[in-house]
């Protein structure tokens, strides 16, 4: 069920009373990244993409740079070609998420919810994954702590709807415990032979 505004107005509590201070706790973290990344790949230091986030409305994630330069229209699955070792380092820790903290804060996003994806998938998904839309996308969510990487696309979205439908602060608060400890882990960050995820191309009937 979508969220009322009540629920979404606590929901945006949570994420400004987490964010703020991790942004606070992490500058030198994020300082020392952008410097490396400096050193190492030159600029820009930041990735911009547009994703699709909160009923299909278009916004711009920023995310730490991991790889060389390539194509605008670059598939995912030429990724392994480009990412750097400070790259791999970077995803592998989750550090070149941390930017994401500022989408959080300007309501672009949500400290839980689904993975905001590539504009081009929007045609691809069948009537329920798009349902993964109804609530704000997230830097983690119940994919990520359910295999994260590892898993194929329709399994990815079954969590995604899941969430959709089962959203309480709980919920949210017991997704960012459980992400601590896969990050931490470092585990299923990629897909089998792949940088992070094969491109997306629909769920096949």
């Amino acid at each position: 069920m979508p969220q009322s505004g009540r629920q979404r107005a606590l929901k945006r509590i949570l994420d400004l009373a987490v964010a703020v201070p991790a942004v606070t706790f992490t500058a030198p973290v994020m300082m020392t990244v952008a410097v490396a990344i400096y050193a190492t790949m030159g600029r820009p230091i930041l990735f911009r993409q547009a994703r699709v986030g909160h009923r299909e409305r278009t916004f711009r994630i920023w995310k730490f740079r991991t790889m060389k330069p390539g194509p605008a229209d670059a598939s995912p699955d030429d990724d392994h070609l480009r990412i750097t070792r400070l790259g791999a380092f970077l995803r592998a820790t989750s550090l070149d998420e941390l930017p994401q903290l500022f989408n959080v804060l300007r309501g672009e996003m949500s400290l839980v919810g689904p993975r905001p994806l590539l504009e081009r998938y929007l045609p691809r998904y069948d009537a329920i994954q798009r349902r993964r839309h109804e609530v704000m996308p997230g830097l983690t969510g119940w994919a990520q702590i359910h295999g994260r990487n590892a898993m194929n696309w329709a399994t990815k979205f079954e969590h995604d709807v899941w969430y959709v439908d089962h959203w309480s602060l709980g919920l949210d608060l017991a997704i960012l415990w459980r992400t601590l400890t896969v990050v931490a882990q470092r585990r299923a960050v990629s897909a089998e032979g792949h940088a992070s995820m094969p491109e997306f191309m629909g769920t096949e009937a």
